[in-house]
């Protein structure tokens, strides 16, 4: 290794602003250097378990010829063209048509963006242009739920739900409303009703008071991921769907973490056999191997877009980049070809199963979670109150502190451990995880 990790480091300090930027925190950092199948490497040689997929996105893990020989042969062949109006290619073309194949029976067209971000910006738009050309221009406002992520750009920060990332550059987007999450560990229903349901009508409330005239879309991950993998009830997006049909509002399905085989089916509202009116994507339609996004649209929405007379004034000058569409295509193909969320179901249970087994019973473990291969565990200070430690406590950093030093590499949200390991890791290495998590709790806590 030509520098060591924290020489390599000091020189990012000098000219380097990280996502989440803190100086302090970066000094700390991690510099990565390697990938291999499932491990990260990093300057100094040591390994350690990818346990969150990257950013939830390296679901096909690291060296995969598919992806690297797809991408070296369209570089060569051609590297960039413009996607705008009037100008294609066949990479875009054929992934267009291999998410028509997977995705929800009434989305079969799709916008390209460069990631999840964009891509929440892209539907706020298109809902707005498509109530505009349905003669109802009042309604734009999006109703997303408190705990839910859905990027950083200004308008997706609004509609993220998770309250750090609001301060430093507030005011938000107007527009944007947050309704209680159905958080099954926290969410408190009224008596005499499920908790799904209950959680569910948070939505009703919202559009009556916003008044539905107004409200355009609702935008919910079918598991929260960043938020701490919080997967909701089975009643809840059932009745969901019907809040939506009956006050005209468009169900946006936020698969940029759920999508490509995450919870064990190939986009997460089919646990709950509900179709979304438009979904966006990104994440591991390329395992991470190119920055690509995007968003699909109903036959719906797209038939009053393709009858338009006027231009849908929306670009970017990445979108459908023909590197970025040849991945896409050939990671469909690994997905489909190695059924990613049938390994994803039975991989999940057992890291489930496996966390529940270790950590359930420990005094300061609340919650026990998952849904397909992402889950997480829930510290807390009082399990009978399920109060939480004060933040100055540092709990989660710390478990995350003892799980990077055993080798197992991940993140926390507030004391909330989430783990989401490459699809193709292998049973014995999901154990190791397991054992490595359960390890680390019981240094920091007993």
């Amino acid at each position: 290794m030509s520098a060591s990790n924290a020489a390599l480091l000091q020189r990012d300090l000098d000219h380097l602003i990280h996502p989440l930027y803190n100086r302090t925190m970066q000094s700390g950092g991690k510099v990565w250097v390697g990938g291999e199948g499932i491990y990260l490497i990093d300057a100094d040689g040591k390994r350690y378990y990818d346990g969150l997929s990257g950013l939830w996105c390296n679901t096909a893990g690291f060296g995969r010829r598919e992806l690297i020989d797809a991408a070296t042969h369209q570089l060569n062949q051609m590297a960039y063209a413009s996607g705008y109006c009037g100008s294609t290619n066949p990479p875009a073309i054929e992934l267009a048509e291999k998410l028509a194949a997977i995705t929800y029976p009434n989305i079969n067209k799709f916008f390209f963006t460069s990631g999840g971000g964009e891509s929440s910006d892209s539907n706020f738009k298109m809902a707005r242009y498509y109530w505009k050309k349905m003669g109802k221009p009042g309604k734009y406002k999006v109703i997303s739920r408190q705990w839910g992520y859905h990027g950083v750009t200004l308008a997706a920060m609004s509609a993220t739900g998770i309250k750090p990332y609001w301060p430093a550059f507030e005011p938000r987007v107007e527009g944007f409303i947050h309704i209680p999450s159905p958080y099954p560990y926290r969410y408190e229903a009224p008596a005499g009703v499920s908790q799904g349901i209950a959680a569910a009508n948070e939505l009703e409330k919202a559009i009556l008071a916003e008044g539905p005239d107004s409200v355009a879309m609702f935008l919910a991950e079918p598991v929260h991921g960043a938020g701490g993998v919080i997967p909701p009830q089975d009643d809840y997006f059932p009745r969901i769907r019907e809040i939506c049909n009956q006050y005209d509002v468009l169900l946006v399905s936020d698969e940029v973490i759920t999508g490509f085989g995450r919870t064990g089916k190939m986009f997460g509202m089919e646990n709950w056999g509900v179709k979304p009116d438009m979904m966006q994507f990104a994440k591991a339609i390329t395992s991470g191997y190119f920055p690509l996004g995007g968003i699909g649209i109903s036959d719906e929405i797209a038939e009053v877009l393709d009858k338009a007379d006027d231009l849908w004034m929306h670009a970017y000058t990445y979108s459908a980049h023909p590197v970025g569409c040849a991945i896409g295509c050939a990671m469909i193909d690994v997905i489909t070809k190695e059924d990613f969320p049938g390994q994803a179901a039975v991989k999940g249970e057992r890291l489930l199963n496996g966390l529940t087994g270790s950590l359930a019973d420990h005094p300061y473990v609340g919650d026990v979670r998952g849904k397909g291969l992402m889950c997480a565990i829930e510290i807390v200070k009082d399990k009978a109150t399920k109060e939480e430690f004060d933040v100055s406590e540092k709990i989660g950093p710390q478990v995350l502190a003892e799980t990077t030093k055993r080798g197992l590499f991940s993140r926390v949200r507030n004391d909330v451990y989430c783990i989401a390991p490459p699809i193709v890791s292998s049973e014995a290495e999901i154990d190791d995880m397991v054992s490595i998590l359960a390890d680390s709790v019981r240094a920091v806590l007993g």
